[in-house]
């Protein structure tokens, strides 16, 4: 019996000759032939015709430029987990150790300046050739999607660092007198009044730091990073293929615009709310 046709569906005939209630168990595929060239709630899928238009246009396979996509997204969220994890105690420490501090240390606070100053000024095309040997010993490979999130992580965690002390030292004064006047040790003074005091301002750090891993995923290519970068530089530049180029610069305009948006009005609001 063939579906669509107007036959009772094999649920009903269950139904009616055996008096047993069963349950349709279909798979995604076949949701997609259901729904594919088909209106659905005012949506009109894109059907055969309009995607080898499409392909034809920008001299690129949509599965490719899905997959592209994909490896841009994995290498964002990934790196800049890491690289929170790595900066966020970077950022207390440079916090707790700087002049007049709470925790005052000269030689600490010099040496972690020393260390992020040197790796922010790294340009990070030299970067991604510099740390090959250490990404060979951790992840195994020197090219490929995985081994861009070494050099990626190692590029966003001092970055992130400076901009998130930067977002703790905006905690007025006054906050920190009054912490002290009621007996908070430092670590509750960190914990309990600095962090929610500067949790917008640290909102717009994350924000920051992810637009700034989406141009350094393009660069990532240069290593067989995969990513849209890479759809733009092999597939675009390299073969003169100046309407992909721009396409795939206009998607990244787009998502950047999208995420310190989203990023402004999450910090807006949290600032309110307080």
């Amino acid at each position: 019996m063939e579906r669509g046709q107007g036959e009772k569906s094999a649920v009903q005939e269950i139904y009616e000759n055996y008096g047993i209630k069963t349950y349709p168990i279909v798979t995604v595929r076949e949701i997609i032939e259901a729904l594919y060239n088909t209106p659905v709630d005012g949506k009109i899928y894109i059907d055969d015709v309009m995607k080898e238009k499409m392909e034809a246009y920008l001299g690129i396979s949509t599965d490719k430029l899905l997959t592209a996509g994909a490896e841009t997204i994995y290498m964002v969220c990934i790196s800049l987990f890491i690289g929170a994890i790595i900066a966020f105690p970077l950022a207390i420490l440079l916090y707790l150790t700087r002049k007049n501090g709470m925790y005052q240390n000269r030689f600490v606070n010099g040496l972690l300046n020393i260390i992020i100053n040197v790796i922010r000024s790294t340009p990070f095309i030299i970067m991604l050739v510099c740390v090959m040997p250490l990404t060979k010993v951790l992840v195994g490979t020197r090219i490929g999607t995985k081994a861009a999130l070494v050099p990626l992580t190692i590029y966003i965690a001092p970055y992130l660092a400076r901009l998130m002390e930067g977002a703790l030292l905006e905690t007025k004064a006054g906050i920190i007198e009054a912490a002290e006047a009621m007996g908070a040790t430092p670590l509750q003074i960190v914990w309990h009044f600095i962090l929610p005091e500067s949790l917008g301002s640290l909102i717009l750090t994350i924000t920051t730091g992810t637009i700034g891993l989406i141009g350094a995923t393009a660069m990532a290519a240069y290593i067989g990073g995969g990513g849209i970068g890479n759809i733009a530089l092999t597939y675009g530049y390299q073969q003169f293929n100046n309407r992909l180029m721009f396409f795939t610069v206009l998607i990244l305009i787009i998502v950047v615009q999208l995420i310190q948006n989203l990023g402004t009005w999450a910090s807006a609001k949290i600032r309110r709310a307080r």
